[in-house]
């Protein structure tokens, strides 16, 4: 999927939950999907990585849930949204999710680009920074590829390079 096609599935995604949803549906959203919609990078990517649903309490206070599992109503919308247009199954997943029980980078929700999908999805995109983050610590434990790519793509500063890294450092122990 490219930039077109990811903007056209994803307003797909949010008219097929106007008539499941029960109420609004608030996604915080990373990776290849993001960097594209939000015009980062210029690759194709298959899936959609869905780290947190967003919750607001009465105060506007905004709190994150982990995404793992996917929401019933928005599991069956992504399923209609694969039928239409012969998608994978898993296309929408909560792949990163795990990164939430580590922490996120402080700060995060205030540096999110924000779109409204129809009136049942908003979808908050990690912003540049983060998506450093993300690309560093995914590069780092999956070796050269798409994410090592993506983060030259994002042209990270030395002082950017050594946040992330500190950050990766505290999210998972293995090899």
């Amino acid at each position: 999927m490219l930039r077109e096609e990811i903007e056209l599935i994803l307003n797909a995604l949010g008219e097929q939950l106007e008539g499941l949803a029960p109420e609004l549906i608030e996604v915080l959203v990373c990776g290849g999907s993001a960097l594209n919609l939000l015009g980062f990078i210029r690759r194709a990517t298959k899936d959609v990585d869905v780290i947190a649903y967003v919750h607001r309490n009465e105060e506007g206070k905004v709190s994150l849930i982990k995404a793992d599992p996917l929401r019933p109503e928005l599991r069956e919308a992504s399923k209609r949204v694969a039928r239409d247009f012969n998608l994978p199954e898993n296309w929408l997943n909560a792949g990163p999710a795990s990164a939430l029980d580590f922490g996120l980078p402080e700060g995060l929700m205030e540096r999110v680009i924000t779109r409204s999908f129809g009136k049942k999805l908003i979808i908050h995109f990690l912003g540049r920074y983060d998506q450093i983050h993300f690309k560093l610590y995914a590069a780092v434990d999956q070796g050269a590829g798409k994410h090592f790519e993506d983060l030259l793509a994002l042209r990270p500063s030395a002082e950017e390079l050594e946040k992330a890294a500190r950050w990766s450092m505290t999210h998972d122990i293995s090899e």
